[in-house]
């Protein structure tokens, strides 16, 4: 039995086409429909949700947006902690999206193509901006995972310099495999910084939330569950109590 403190958890509520839904590998057109990502958010935090990982995912592939069913999402779980991901590349969608009532924003592809803008930001916001470092060996991914954005450990560097006070860490080939996380370049990322870091993609059983919770420690702050939740391999009830809550 895991002594460590509690793992954070943030359920995932991704959004295509008004739809909650899950991709494999980041992939767009690899689409599982969930239905309403108002539902999906609201079951969550009859579950015992603190925090929902909330992704745009068409504006992550620049194919449009989801601002008025993040908007309703927003308004019908009022009071919840949301972590908003997708498509934030400048400061008008930054300010849209905690307008929206976003507790923190991910950034992506801008956190890799605009280092300058990045740091004003941080420095502007702290706490409300977290730098997704999406993983593909040591290549971070860009574009909705669709071009390469330079080496992680390159830009983790510079943006520790810049002040990031959080990252969401993701091995994209993990990602909606349920082949479970990839504890190994967790570690290494905690290594590199004395900042919180969220896990993110494979977790396939309760034994994977066990693996996180034990790397809380070091600096694992929580971690995002995705398809095993809408796979029903595991309640959310029973992954929060594994995690400590």
């Amino acid at each position: 039995m895991t002594t460590s403190p509690k793992l954070e958890l943030l359920p995932a509520v991704d959004i295509a086409d008004g739809q909650a839904v899950r991709l494999v590998n980041g992939a767009a057109g690899s689409e599982t429909s969930y239905g309403s990502p108002v539902d999906a958010a609201l079951d969550w935090i009859r579950q015992g949700a603190e925090w929902i990982h909330l992704v745009d995912l068409d504006a992550a592939f620049g194919r449009g947006d989801n601002k008025q069913v993040l908007k309703a999402v927003m308004k019908e779980t009022g009071g919840i902690n949301i972590e908003l991901s997708g498509g934030i590349r400048d400061t008008a969608s930054l300010e849209a999206a905690l307008e929206l009532g976003a507790k923190r924003v991910n950034l992506g592809t801008a956190a890799l193509e605009d280092p300058d803008w990045t740091a004003e930001v941080i420095a502007e916001y702290g706490d409300k901006i977290a730098v997704g470092l999406d993983v593909k060996g040591e290549t971070l991914a860009a574009r909705g995972w669709t071009s390469e954005g330079g080496n992680l450990w390159d830009v983790l560097e510079r943006l520790e310099d810049a002040g990031c006070s959080r990252y969401v860490v993701t091995d994209v080939a993990k990602d909606g495999t349920l082949k479970g996380p990839n504890l190994e370049l967790l570690r290494r990322v905690t290594e590199k910084t004395a900042r919180p870091v969220v896990a993110s993609g494979g977790v396939a059983t309760l034994d994977d939330i066990a693996a996180l919770r034990d790397l809380v420690p070091h600096g694992v702050e929580g971690a995002i569950v995705g398809k095993a939740l809408y796979s029903g391999n595991f309640t959310l009830s029973e992954a929060l109590d594994v995690a400590g809550y």
